[in-house]
This record gives C-alpha cells, sequence and structure tokens, in this order.
C-alpha cells in the first residue's frame, strides 16, 4: 500500500491496467447478511420471561456486528488493502479448496433444516457432527457417530434441564 499520491494503487484501474479490480461486492455482502439478521431480529422478542435477554438480543448484536465488519471491510478494500490466500499452520494459502469438503460443511449446516422436527435435536447433531468430521478428513465414521449421538444426548438433555421444550428425545419413535 502507497502513501504517495504518484504511484496508484492496485485495483483503481489508473496505471498498469493489468491490476485486479478490488472486491467491494465482499463488503457489501456482509454488510447485506447483517441487514438480513437485524431484519430478522425485529419478529423475535428483544426479551424473555425468566431472562432479561431474549432471543432477538443474539441475533441482533450478530447482525449489527456484521454490518460493523462489512464497514470496516469497505474501508479497508478503499484504502487499498490487499487479499491474499495467508500460510496457516498446516495448510498452504495457495492450494485449491476442497470442493468435496466444502459441500459436505454446508451439508452439516444444512441438514438441520430438514431433520430437527421429524429425528430430534440428538439425531440431527449426530448427523451434522458427521459430516463435519468428514469435511475435515475423519476417517473413524463410526467414532463419530458415537461422539456426535453423545454429544446431540447431552445437549438435548441439557436444553431441557433448562426448561426449554425440545419435543421428545427421539420423535421418530413416537410415530
Amino acid at each position: 500500500m502507497s502513501n504517495n499520491p504518484e504511484i496508484p494503487l492496485e485495483g483503481t484501474g489508473s496505471g498498469d491496467g493489468g491490476a485486479a479490480p478490488r472486491p467491494w461486492w465482499l463488503g457489501g455482502a456482509v454488510i447485506a447478511l447483517g441487514c438480513v439478521c437485524l431484519y430478522g431480529s425485529a419478529q423475535l422478542p428483544q426479551g424473555a420471561r425468566y431472562a432479561a435477554i431474549g432471543p432477538g438480543m443474539f441475533v441482533t448484536v450478530a447482525g449489527g456486528g456484521l454490518v460493523v465488519l462489512g464497514i470496516a471491510l469497505l474501508v479497508q478494500i478503499a484504502r487499498g488493502e490487499k487479499f491474499e490466500p495467508q500460510d496457516a499452520e498446516d495448510a498452504s494459502g495457495h492450494e485449491k479448496a476442497n470442493p468435496v469438503a466444502l459441500v459436505t460443511a454446508l451439508a452439516a449446516a444444512i441438514v438441520p433444516i430438514f431433520t430437527m422436527k421429524p429425528l430430534g435435536l440428538p439425531i440431527t447433531a449426530m448427523l451434522s457432527f458427521v459430516l463435519v468430521a468428514r469435511a475435515f478428513q475423519s476417517e473413524k465414521m463410526w467414532l463419530d457417530f458415537v461422539y456426535g449421538a453423545l454429544l446431540g444426548a447431552a445437549s438435548w438433555l441439557l436444553f431441557t434441564r433448562l426448561g426449554l421444550q425440545l419435543g421428545g428425545f427421539l420423535p421418530i419413535a413416537a410415530i
């Protein structure tokens, strides 16, 4: 990044002509996602019966945070910040993403939408856990099922003890 006004910043369109365009869409997408969260949080109660903080408060904070981060990202883009892959401890930033792992992790995030009511929390958590573990290239799938089932059952029991009605432990057995 250059503070000299005579040297054009990368991606400004003036100068070498081969500079990469700035990813303005990225900051806009983060702000749009934050606005969607804020819009959705308007439908949820901000307070609860037993606690001062309700479910809408968490969504409001997340949406506000996304808007602030999107604005900060746009400021960085305007300053000419370069967005390049970075090497991590055990990964190279210049390698291509594994599309199978990405789709598997995405499926793990989508599974609860379709399985929570008919299968219940324990089975849904188990399926999501197995898919995420598979996305991270776990080779012990049977162990992932056991861990996922234990975490799902523990979550259901904890939420039930807190007074949240999540339905039966295994709603599929009630059919």
